[in-house]
């Protein structure tokens, strides 16, 4: 299981420093919370931006761009040019299922990894026809918008039966899982089939990034 650090709760003043470490210390990913202030209450489009861009002038750890915003479209185009690895966009974002799949296809075009993710409220019934179209699933193990939430786990379930449906179709599509990994989570989460896990405070807040990245893997 590969670890995509949020860095959310990086403080500005030592943001630089932090993505630095971070990456020597052996984060897969950086994971990029794009939040428009409209999908979610909290607005972290220029924050977030400055961020990424600091990172892709300083590291060759992927970005991992995950946008909880009302119209993805907008914000996939600003990102393009960072070329990110993943570009995450949410189902409850769109109108139509015409929509996500003209969206997955316009991130394809550009040379990026599309993925597609839910809420923890959302049925996994919603999203089953994109597994084939999308490099990964994120299922949301809290609800967007807030750091430092506690794993809900039957969000976890989903992460499972979506597992399932991957196998059983021998598809190549990966499953993240964002929210409450921790330490004490992280067991839980490996169980679930995840091949990507979302820590945040679990990592910035430790004395040691490194040790808190090796445990969590």
């Amino acid at each position: 299981m590969e670890i995509s650090t949020s860095i959310l709760s990086v403080e500005m003043e030592n943001a630089t420093t932090v993505f630095y470490n971070l990456e020597t210390a052996g984060t897969d990913y950086f994971h990029i919370d794009v939040m428009d202030g409209k999908f979610v209450e909290r607005d972290t489009t220029e924050l977030m931006y400055d961020y990424a861009n600091t990172i892709k002038h300083i590291s060759n750890i992927p970005l991992d761009v995950h946008l909880m915003v009302e119209n993805p479209k907008e914000h996939i185009d600003k990102y393009l040019s960072l070329e990110p690895s993943i570009i995450t966009f949410h189902y409850e974002a769109c109108k139509s299922n015409e929509e996500i799949i003209e969206i997955i296809n316009y991130i394809k075009q550009n040379g990026v990894k599309p993925a597609i993710s839910i809420k923890p409220n959302t049925d996994i019934s919603k999203i089953i026809d994109f597994l084939p179209l999308v490099y990964m699933i994120l299922v949301m193990t809290v609800e967007p918008g807030k750091g430092g939430q506690k794993l809900i786990p039957e969000a976890l379930e989903k992460a499972k039966e979506i597992s399932k449906t991957i196998e059983s179709k021998k598809l190549d599509t990966y499953i993240e899982v964002d929210g409450g990994v921790n330490k004490e989570t992280i067991e839980t989460v490996k169980k679930a089939n995840v091949d990507i896990a979302v820590a945040g405070n679990a990592i910035i807040l430790a004395e040691n990034f490194k040790e808190a990245i090796k445990e969590l893997k």
